[in-house]
């Protein structure tokens, strides 16, 4: 985790649970830093404005006012739903860790009526996955973000395992199911590989050449391929 990214998360970690406070040692902990670190991380979120303050005692800790942070989201109920069932479906994709991050942060600025009545309509919704791990997505998505070539070890579907450098031009989800959709240099050529057949994907520090990817490129012969936006006016 990067310090920016700590930084957001410390917000989000104490938004969630105001007013109660949380005290350094706890926060350096969760953060997997030292108690200095996280006085330092707070001291430069007050220094920014952030409504952050101690409350001194042996069960004080540090206090952030939500109030002044955000606002709460102008979502309705199944609105809020919807985002959360979405969310839930990237568990063992390679989005799995940035969907949970992004499920906390909306639960924490939802006004009370709606996440009461969001999450008791969510204990009715379940969703049906095959047996198994996702595989090893903590850097399939940050390698596509970032253009960075993959090292992969992978297996095929005979068991057969092999070592290829991999780059990243995107992924193709279908249920539960995952490929990275990549330029194999071992194979000279557009391969898929699923996710749940990644061994480990380790970043290189080479950037990939931009390749174009079209759903023509794919050779799908089931299915129809759609792609994911944001809606035709992004801000």
């Amino acid at each position: 985790m990067t310090r920016t990214d700590r930084l957001y998360a410390l917000v989000e970690e104490l938004r969630a649970v105001s007013p109660r406070p949380r005290s350094a040692r706890w926060l350096a902990e969760r953060f997997g830093v030292s108690s200095r670190t996280i006085e330092r991380d707070l001291s430069a979120l007050q220094q920014n404005g952030v409504p952050i303050w101690a409350e001194p005692g042996r069960t004080g800790g540090y206090c952030l006012n939500a109030a002044h942070t955000l606002a709460p989201l102008g979502f309705t109920v199944d609105e809020a739903l919807a985002v959360t069932v979405a969310l839930g479906t990237l568990t063992t994709s390679p989005f799995g860790a940035s969907a949970t991050s992004a499920l906390r942060k909306i639960v924490a600025v939802l006004d009370a009526r709606s996440l009461t009545q969001t999450a008791e309509l969510a204990t009715r919704i379940h969703l049906l996955e095959d047996d198994g791990s996702g595989g090893a997505t903590d850097n399939l998505a940050a390698a596509l973000r970032t253009g960075r070539v993959l090292r992969l070890s992978y297996l095929d579907r005979e068991g057969a395992a092999t070592v290829r450098d991999v780059e990243p031009m995107g992924f193709v989800g279908k249920g539960g199911t995952w490929y990275l959709i990549g330029w194999c240099r071992l194979r000279d050529g557009l391969r898929a590989f699923r996710g749940d057949r990644i061994a480990q994907a380790e970043p290189l520090a080479e950037r990939s050449p931009r390749r174009p990817l079209e759903a023509s490129d794919l050779g799908i012969v089931e299915g129809r391929m759609r792609a994911v936006g944001l809606g035709e006016n992004p801000r």
